[in-house]
């Protein structure tokens, strides 16, 4: 069973459908023990760092996340919190990543909204991927470059597009809205040992 976690974020329902249409079975939840006992973990998100911590922390999962050890994704907002330290409204993060989270420059093309390539991949999660290929972003906040980048884009200036550090991965492209070239990240992923 997939997990995906519940955590009052938008865009879940997108997730929920590309999953099942690659032919797996998702259960949506924010319970600590379906989320400890599920094959595979998936951590979504449209929304605001801080509302999301709180929930968290209200349920516990701040402490429960840290402590899992199959594979385990976040998508945008999921990636951004599994870093330490967001600078947006100066949230403290999960610390998976020992990463900062940064606003871009205000400029009239924030937020990075639309298709980018991505250069540097690394990892199982980018078999059968080129750097021709485009993922579909949309965030005004980014994730810094570290020894845990995986891919990188460039839009305005260079940022981790995906993070991966043992079990978990992270995304700031959204797959679900990626078209084939996602599916294929998705697949990839739900099929990680």
């Amino acid at each position: 069973m997939i997990a995906i976690i519940d955590y009052g974020a938008g865009n879940i329902k997108s997730v929920e459908n590309a999953i099942e249409k690659l032919g797996f079975e998702t259960i949506l939840t924010s319970d600590f023990d379906e989320i400890r006992n599920a094959e595979k973990i998936i951590f979504p998100g449209v929304g605001e760092a801080s509302t999301a911590m709180k929930f968290l922390k209200e349920k516990n999962l701040d402490i429960l996340i840290p402590t899992l050890t199959q594979p385990f994704l976040g998508i945008c907002l999921g990636q951004q919190l599994l870093c330490s330290y967001s600078e947006e409204n100066n949230t403290e993060c999960l610390g998976i990543f020992d990463v900062k989270v940064k606003q871009f420059p205000s400029t009239e093309i924030v937020p990075h909204m639309g298709w980018n390539n991505l250069s540097n991949l690394k990892g199982d999660l980018f078999k059968c991927v080129s750097e021709a290929d485009d993922f579909y972003f949309v965030h005004s906040f980014y994730c810094e470059l570290s020894e845990n980048t995986s891919s990188e884009c460039n839009y305005i200036l260079p940022f981790s597009a995906s993070l991966q550090k043992n079990n978990f991965y992270g995304m700031q492209f959204h797959p679900e809205k990626s078209g084939d070239i996602g599916s294929k990240v998705l697949e990839n992923f739900l099929n990680l040992n």
